[in-house]
């Protein structure tokens, strides 16, 4: 473990851990204050070698074991958890809450975090299963923070440990919120506008349970089922605008092959925040010129910065009619939205020595050279020891010729 106290950051790399196959300035950790974000955890080898290939719930239990060892690094546990974002390999044939239960399995009882489990036709190595993010919060003294869980009877129960929302300090993490009825029916089967509308009214009556609102959202992920094109992403993603005013959250929206459940057609998580009083916290936004912007008026904005926390949303290599820059050409985009992280944080007052966490989806299957060609650059625009990270590949993204899109978290002092 090392540490650097010219940004307040403590970074994990446990001995005798998983690396990756070419050198990086990421770590599988960073702690910054309260919170501790943990890129992706995977079943490799120290020398980047896939173990257990293709076996899922073998290398979910290993990856939850980094998991747990980068936590111990920073002086936290698993009952810290607050939030895990677990990427899984599924032809259809995998039960998602079978898979959540045997992850839960890993886990204490008192985790309780909120969870997101996202089915991919593959990862980046072959026979790679399963690949696990995800974020806890401990007091810089040492005391546990105490976790309020939302409970709503009316929506399918998550299993054991995991929560539909939990607050903690001040911040609020909100499950995945599926498009199932109270008798556990998907509800307008492969109706997007009407399952975002339905998911949305759930993430706000969760939020209701803390004292919060749309308004205290500062992000906002949309996981939906469709092909490539504004004919999959523009009808939900305006249902799902809907529910804020300007000046939204930051927001990310990506499209997968389909859901586990193929009824499902779309779902969505969401950070907010809210003061530990129940005060609404105040936001800055940030919305560069020079920047790329949606085909349609969405409220959502680059960045936001909130008591500290920064939050921006995914990063692409297009125009402002949302058209392509570099089309399909994976070196340039790269650069291009590393580019514009580095604009957003300088707008709010920050730099990339902020970033603690970075989540890249890229347009690839299992091919390692797509991984190594987008992380080496990702990597180069930080100072070792970098942020942690998480490499997803998928089949594509949300516009045409648009093959990767970058989500950062970042922290400042609050006092700045």
């Amino acid at each position: 473990m090392s540490e650097d106290s010219s940004v307040k950051k403590r970074y994990a790399w446990p001995e005798n851990t998983w690396n990756w196959p070419i050198p990086v300035t990421h770590k599988h950790a960073v702690r910054c204050g309260e919170m501790i974000w943990v890129g992706g955890q995977v079943d490799l080898t120290p020398d980047g070698i896939v173990r257990n290939p293709g076996e899922l719930d073998t290398q979910a239990q290993y990856a939850i074991h980094h998991f747990d060892q980068a936590l111990h690094d920073l002086d936290c546990d698993l009952e810290d958890l607050v939030w895990l974002l677990c990427f899984y390999v599924n032809d259809g044939s995998v039960i998602e809450s079978d898979f959540l239960k045997m992850l839960g399995s890993c886990l204490p009882c008192g985790a309780h975090p909120a969870v997101n489990a996202v089915p991919v036709p593959a990862l980046a190595y072959p026979g790679l299963a399963v690949e696990i993010e995800g974020y806890a919060m401990r007091r810089e003294d040492g005391r546990r923070i105490k976790k309020s869980i939302a409970v709503d009877n009316t929506l399918r129960p998550l299993p054991t440990p995991f929560s539909q929302a939990v607050r903690s300090g001040n911040m609020i993490f909100v499950s995945a919120q599926y498009p199932y009825s109270p008798d556990g029916n998907v509800t307008h089967p492969n109706d997007s506008v009407a399952q975002t509308k339905r998911v949305m009214t759930q993430v706000r009556g969760l939020l209701s349970q803390f004292g919060a609102e749309c308004s205290d959202v500062v992000k906002l992920n949309r996981w939906y089922a469709g092909n490539v094109g504004i004919d999959d992403f523009e009808p939900a993603a305006l249902a799902c605008a809907s529910f804020f005013r300007e000046p939204g959250p930051a927001a990310t929206g990506i499209p997968l092959p389909r859901h586990a459940d193929k009824d499902i057609a779309i779902k969505i998580s969401v950070v907010a925040m809210l003061g530990e009083d129940g005060e609404h916290l105040s936001k800055t936004h940030s919305w560069p010129e020079s920047l790329w912007d949606w085909h349609v008026h969405l409220p959502y904005k680059h960045g936001v910065k909130c008591a500290g926390m920064i939050f921006l949303g995914g990063q692409v290599s297009l125009n402002k009619q949302g058209e392509a820059i570099y089309p399909d050409d994976l070196t340039a985009q790269t650069h291009q939205a590393m580019a514009h992280i580095g604009t957003i944080l300088r707008d709010l007052d920050a730099s990339y020595d902020d970033v603690c966490k970075v989540l890249a989806i890229y347009q690839a299957s299992d091919d390692a050279d797509a991984l190594h060609q987008n992380l080496s650059i990702r990597s180069s625009y930080f100072n070792d020891p970098g942020p942690a990270t998480s490499g997803v590949p998928l089949p594509a993204l949300a516009y045409q010729s648009m093959v990767i899109e970058i989500d950062v978290f970042a922290m400042v002092d609050q006092k700045e």
